[in-house]
């Protein structure tokens, strides 16, 4: 698996092991899934600096993924960049994972409502109209249980703690296994 995203997947601020990917294969294990996870996570990647860096990811990983998991946009919505930008890249990203035949898990974003409705109306809409465009796997919200239970935040009230990772490795952990459960290994 891929976990191809910004700083909620590179770990930010959280000691080595304790990022989302790393959750995230932990629980897959404890479950009897041997999943190795790739942490492509690089914080302050917009959605712009991902869709450059997609191909160069794939192309060097030994062996095309079986999955990948893609979480961007939270950079995006902090530098206010237009919705129809975001839209743009990550329809881009998802091209591309189409065109190569790898299933995605979708990890959205949403926009905060201090960026007005308009914003947030078509902001917020990327995510399901992807995953319903490409078939993909979609986790609605990120941050999900955890962006308003400042205890599970840093101080920058934005990124979880490692307490805030396990709650996010909760809910989406079994998101990622239904998917994993419906496409066969590449080899």
């Amino acid at each position: 698996i891929l976990a191809f995203g910004d700083s909620l997947y590179a770990g930010y601020g959280l000691s080595r092991g304790q990022s989302l990917p790393d959750a995230i294969q932990n629980r897959l294990r404890r479950d009897g899934i041997n999943a190795t996870i790739v942490n492509a996570g690089v914080s302050g990647d917009t959605s712009a600096a991902g869709r450059q860096r997609l191909a160069f990811a794939l192309d060097n990983l030994p062996r095309t993924p079986d999955l990948v998991m893609l979480g961007l946009g939270g950079n995006d919505v902090l530098r206010q960049i237009g919705p129809a930008e975001t839209r743009a890249n990550m329809t881009a990203m998802m091209d591309v994972l189409a065109k190569r035949g790898i299933p995605v898990v979708l990890t959205g974003m949403k926009a905060p409502p201090n960026l007005g409705p308009d914003y947030a109306t078509a902001f917020d809409a990327i995510w399901p109209d992807l995953a319903q465009r490409y078939d993909a796997t979609l986790y609605p919200f990120i941050l999900d249980g955890v962006i308003d239970h400042p205890a599970l935040l840093q101080a920058d009230h934005v990124h979880p703690t490692a307490p805030g990772i396990d709650v996010i490795a909760t809910r989406l952990a079994p998101v990622v296994e239904r998917r994993l459960s419906t496409i066969s290994p590449a080899d």
